[in-house]
């Protein structure tokens, strides 16, 4: 959790983009099959089913972890240079503010990941109907 003091100093608004955007790409597996079924309807439901899961068994879902890691670490390198943390004595200056808002930042975006992908896209795609109740997380 944030440091009260540093409260003060910190502007979220970028920090939530970065969790949500982050959060999104990550699930990138998914999205695609319910935003299919939903513009092409129920004669796609196979097709995006195979394709789910095709890209959330593979090498897919880790390179879309990754890039994901990615726009974190670099969203946070933006945002610190952007508030004057630009050079390597700047950052032990403020190592603590540092730590807390990475930490924070990665953490929150762990925890919308999953709920975005395990619960509100599960939901959804359960009821366009595709078949993914057998596997959702809480009938295992």
């Amino acid at each position: 959790m944030l440091n009260p003091k540093y409260m003060d100093e910190v502007e979220t608004k970028p920090l939530f983009s970065l969790v949500g955007i982050s959060a999104v790409t990550a699930s990138m597996c998914c999205l695609p099959s319910i935003i299919w079924v939903l513009f092409a309807g129920s004669s796609a439901i196979v097709a995006a089913d195979t394709l789910s899961n095709n890209l959330y068994y593979s090498w897919v879902r880790y390179a879309l972890y990754s890039v994901s890691a990615l726009m974190i670490t670099s969203g946070l390198v933006i945002y610190f240079r952007n508030r004057g943390i630009c050079s390597i004595e700047e950052a032990r200056k403020n190592r603590t503010k540092i730590i807390n808002i990475s930490l924070a930042v990665f953490t929150a975006s762990i925890i919308v990941y999953l709920i975005w992908n395990f619960i509100i896209l599960e939901i959804v795609g359960i009821a366009i109907g595709l078949p993914w109740e057998d596997s959702a997380f809480w009938n295992n």
